[in-house]
C-alpha cells in the first residue's frame, strides 16, 4: 500500500517544484484529485441538524469521543434534540444548542458524561512541518484537525469543530447540549473539553446567527432563540433524502498537495507567500460526489 508523501517532506521540496511547474491553486488540485481520494461521509456517523433556514451536516469523529458520541446518537434517536434550540451565538466564539433549562436537566441527571479530551497518540497523524503554539505537533488524524505531544492526541478547536458543552465538572458533558466554534479558533479549550466532530456543511447558517446580548452571547427571551426542527442520523434518514458528501482524504497525495498550496501562495495576487499554515487554516475539502 503506497503512504502518502508527509507534508513535511514535500515542504522542503518547494523551491525545486516551483522552478520546474506553475503554481497549481488549491481549487485545480481539487479539481484533479482522482476518485480514490475522496471519502463519502459514513451515514452511521453523520448528523443532519435541520433548521428553518436549511440543513447543517455534522461528521462525528468517534475514534476521538466513543463513549460521547454513544450518548448524542441515542439522543437523536430519541428524538431528543426535535424542537429543540440554538440558545447561544457568542461574538467571535461558539453557537451551542440544547433544550430547555428543564428538559436539559433532566437528560444530564439520566446521562452520564465522559472525559474525552485526548486519545493516546496515533500514527495516523498526517503531520504539518509548522510551528504551533498550542500543541509541539499539529496535523489531520483521519477528517480532523489534531494535535499531539508524541504521547496524547486530541482534536483542535478550529472553525467549525463540535463540542459537548460542560459544566465545572470536567466529567459532566454528556452530549445534552452541543456548541460549534463560530470564532477564530479558540485553541485555549483544547483538551479541555470533548470535541465530538466537525461541521461540514452549513457553517453559513450558524455563523450568521444574531449575537446574543446576555453574558456569554446567550439569548436573553426564548423567542430571540432559533429552533431547531430535528437532528437525525444520516443512517435513519431514507437514503433518497441523504446528500451525497464526500471529503478530500487526508492521507492522500492530493490533500498533501492541496495543504503545499494553501502554505505557499505563488499565484499573482500574493506578494509575499506565507511558508507557514496552522492547522485551523486549512479547510477539510467537501463536495458533492459528482
Amino acid at each position: 500500500m503506497k503512504r502518502a508523501l508527509p507534508i513535511a517532506i514535500l515542504a522542503s521540496l518547494v523551491p525545486a517544484i516551483a522552478a520546474a511547474a506553475p503554481f497549481r491553486t488549491p481549487e485545480a488540485i481539487l479539481k484533479e484529485a482522482p476518485a480514490s481520494d475522496w471519502q463519502a461521509l459514513d451515514p452511521a456517523d453523520t448528523l443532519y441538524m435541520d433548521l428553518p433556514s436549511g440543513r447543517v451536516v455534522i461528521l462525528l469523529a468517534p475514534g476521538f469521543a466513543p463513549k460521547t458520541i454513544a450518548n448524542i446518537k441515542a439522543l437523536a434517536r430519541e428524538k431528543y434534540f426535535d424542537d429543540a434550540s440554538l440558545l447561544r451565538s457568542q461574538d467571535n466564539y461558539v453557537v451551542q444548542w440544547s433544550q430547555e433549562d428543564k428538559t436539559r436537566k433532566a437528560a444530564k441527571a439520566t446521562l452520564k458524561g465522559f472525559v474525552e479530551f485526548d486519545r493516546p497518540a496515533s500514527s495516523s497523524l498526517v503531520r504539518l512541518p509548522d510551528h504551533d503554539t498550542y500543541a509541539p505537533q499539529t496535523g489531520f488524524d483521519g477528517d480532523f484537525p489534531a494535535g499531539s505531544d508524541g504521547k496524547r492526541e486530541w482534536l483542535l478547536h478550529c472553525y467549525g469543530m463540535v463540542g459537548a458543552g460542560r459544566d465545572n465538572a470536567a466529567d459532566s458533558g454528556s452530549g445534552v447540549e452541543l456548541y460549534a466554534v463560530t470564532g477564530q479558533s479558540p485553541r485555549q479549550l483544547d483538551r479541555n473539553i470533548t470535541l465530538v466532530g466537525r461541521v461540514v456543511q452549513g457553517m453559513d447558517l450558524l455563523s450568521a446567527l444574531p449575537r446574543g446580548p446576555a453574558p456569554m452571547g446567550f439569548y436573553a427571551k426564548p423567542d430571540q432563540y432559533t429552533p431547531i426542527r430535528s437532528i437525525r442520523l444520516a443512517s435513519e434518514v431514507p437514503a433518497q433524502d441523504r446528500l451525497a458528501l464526500q471529503y478530500l482524504k487526508t492521507n492522500t497525495k492530493s490533500f498533501t498537495a492541496y495543504v503545499e498550496a494553501r502554505r505557499n501562495r505563488h499565484n499573482d495576487w500574493f506578494v509575499r507567500p506565507a511558508g507557514a499554515i496552522d492547522a485551523c487554516n486549512i479547510p477539510l475539502p467537501v463536495r458533492t460526489a459528482p
